[in-house]
């Protein structure tokens, strides 16, 4: 196949985690060091640092700093919310898109994000195709919410995860210090799909875990979860419940929306901002019990603690980005690059890149398997955890300079 020779640009977009940097930095450093991309690029604040013509010179950051976003959580390039219309009922910002990647010779789009992302990719691929621009456009995949369609699992999710693990069990012994009784309401994020609340199960691996999981993948009763509480607080007078941010009962409702009008507010792709749902569920058990009841949002915790990360995560964040990069110079467009699990001979954890049709991907959502709950479905079996524990493997390798962390700070010169 003939070489492509052009610019690339790399954008990040939707939520932050801990990892998307390692993204980042594995499609820039593969990028800078390719024998047919002439320019790198970040966008600033993902795809609307394009329609605005916001582009960051890649090559100008220094090499050290830029090792430094393997270990720098949140978006270093910026991040947005920013949903493409249907370029059959308005193409005014593919049109601009088109132009800004005509003016510097784009012929490279790398996006990190999560399933909207996707969406953003594979309409922006269309496009180009349709208009007969030639430009390799690859998702690196991203959400600590795990919730990508056919990757095994997502980078973000298992630095998310094991943080969850790791606050639960601290929590379990903090709620455990006094004679007098308490129940502890956690809130976990969690949209549609709880596998980040489900992760707080590997607490129990070292026996300091929950005694209660809800998921958002079954509907969530009230009355059912507060006789729960009382019989079990009636037992041992210590409870810890963890629950998703978006549980709802069985008409839809977010049980955020209860206590709280936060789940009615929406973004522009159209999702309800979470939260709340922890107060409202402790104040409810300290009516019916009269215990000393603790409500616990971990909130922006869970996506940026960086200082918790999975080494696992990173490697395959790292690679995700790496492997977009590689594969799109070799020709291939269109595509995501999945995670696959694998096992070598002595049946140790390997992960290995997928390739993934960006159709399959966009707009799809990959809920935590029925199979994998408890029999009473508010708790997680041993398969979960077999899912899960190989991810949180091994600690980060954070550069740090009086006792705090050295994370990366980008000069971000802009391309004239």
């Amino acid at each position: 196949m003939e070489q492509l020779k052009g610019a690339c640009i790399i954008g990040q977009s939707g939520g932050p985690t801990s990892v998307i940097n390692a993204s980042a930095y594995g499609a820039i450093k593969a990028a800078l060091n390719s024998d047919v991309i002439t320019g790198v690029y970040g966008a600033e604040n993902g795809i609307k640092g394009v329609l605005e013509d916001r582009l960051i010179d890649m090559a100008k950051e220094d090499a050290d700093e830029l090792e430094l976003l393997r270990y720098t959580p949140s978006s270093a390039l910026g991040s947005c919310r920013y949903k493409l219309k249907d370029p059959d009922v308005d193409d005014t910002d593919y049109k601009r898109i088109l132009e800004i990647f005509k003016k510097y010779n784009v012929r490279y789009f790398f996006y990190n994000g999560g399933n909207d992302s996707m969406d953003t990719c594979n309409k922006i691929s269309k496009y180009c195709l349709k208009n007969g621009y030639e430009c390799r456009v690859m998702g690196i995949p991203k959400t600590i919410d795990n919730d990508l369609a056919v990757t095994d699992h997502c980078p973000g999710f298992a630095s998310a995860a094991k943080y969850i693990a790791t606050s639960v069990m601290e929590v379990y012994r903090d709620a455990r210090v006094y004679d007098t009784g308490m129940v502890t309401v956690i809130e976990i994020m969690g949209r549609n799909a709880g596998w980040l609340t489900a992760a707080s199960a590997l607490a129990a691996v070292k026996g300091n875990g929950p005694d209660l999981i809800y998921l958002p993948e079954i509907d969530f009763d009230v009355d059912s979860f507060v006789e729960k509480v009382k019989a079990l607080y009636e037992k041992q007078h210590k409870v810890i419940v963890c629950v998703s941010e978006g549980i709802h009962d069985k008409d839809g409702k977010y049980i955020a929306e209860y206590g709280s009008d936060l789940a009615s507010h929406k973004d522009s792709f159209g999702h309800a901002q979470m939260g709340g749902v922890a107060s409202y569920l402790a104040n409810v058990v300290k009516d019916a019990t009269g215990a000393k009841v603790r409500g616990i949002e971990l909130s922006l915790l869970q996506r940026c603690a960086a200082h918790c990360a999975s080494q696992t995560d990173i490697d395959e964040s790292f690679m995700s980005g790496k492997m977009a990069v590689e594969y799109a110079t070799e020709g291939i467009t269109d595509k995501m690059v999945g995670l696959r699990r694998t096992y070598d001979e002595n049946g140790k954890y390997v992960c290995e890149p997928e390739l993934i049709e960006l159709s399959d991907v966009a707009n799809a959502e990959k809920k935590v398997p029925l199979e994998w709950l408890n029999e009473t479905q508010d708790g997680m079996n041993e398969k979960f955890i077999e899912y899960c524990l190989p991810l949180i493997q091994g600690e980060t390798k954070m550069i740090k300079e009086d006792g705090l962390p050295r994370f990366a700070n980008l000069k971000k010169v802009r391309v004239q």
